[in-house]
């Protein structure tokens, strides 16, 4: 589908359990694929894959649709955690070889932004998101996504795991921080 979509010239990268074995994860792949693709791309997309002679649907849920490609099925989302997938986002994609077919791929920090924006109390299975970026950290931007989702509980006690076993490292607390400071000029006034 990924060719599909390339040959067309839509606007997607790919994402999901796909996304995180092209960028070297030993992630196991699930039973569908993920596209992003722009809200405002999706009638377009669906009547490509249409006349390529693809099932397209629309499932009850508003912010996907399904196709189905060589009994596969396929997601094709355009929203990411309640947020709508954007040019910056496919902007920020890494182009890949995926089944020898060069495509876009979400970068590994997109790909791990959008599952702890999905952390909520219904939804919080950190065990499912551990390997991912176990197997992916040297290659994620752990300084933005703090920024961009740290204060949120249900990321903030992913990155106090992430920390207790030692696959990131802690940020120095604004304490801590001030403490050190305190005991460093202490340590200059008395020299």
């Amino acid at each position: 589908m990924g060719s599909i979509l390339k040959r067309e010239e839509h606007p997607f990268a790919l994402a999901g359990s796909v996304a995180v074995y092209a960028h070297g994860g030993t992630q196991n792949l699930q039973h569908d694929v993920d596209f992003c693709i722009r809200p405002e791309d999706a009638e377009a997309v669906a009547a490509t894959l249409r006349e390529a002679g693809l099932a397209v649907y629309t499932p009850p849920e508003d912010w996907l649709l399904k196709a189905n490609c060589l009994g596969q099925q396929v997601d094709l989302i355009f929203e990411l955690a309640h947020e709508p997938v954007t040019d910056q986002l496919l902007a920020r994609a890494h182009d890949l070889s995926v089944d020898s077919v060069l495509m876009p791929v979400l970068s590994p920090t997109d790909l791990l932004r959008g599952l702890l924006a999905a952390f909520s109390e219904h939804h919080c299975d950190f065990g499912a998101v551990l390997p991912i970026a176990r197997t992916l950290r040297e290659k994620i931007d752990w300084d933005g996504l703090r920024r961009d989702c740290g204060d949120a509980p249900m990321p903030a006690a992913f990155f106090f795991i992430l920390e207790r076993l030692e696959i990131i490292p802690p940020v120095p607390s604004a304490e801590c921080a001030n403490s050190a400071n305190s005991t460093n000029s202490v340590e200059e006034e008395q020299r």
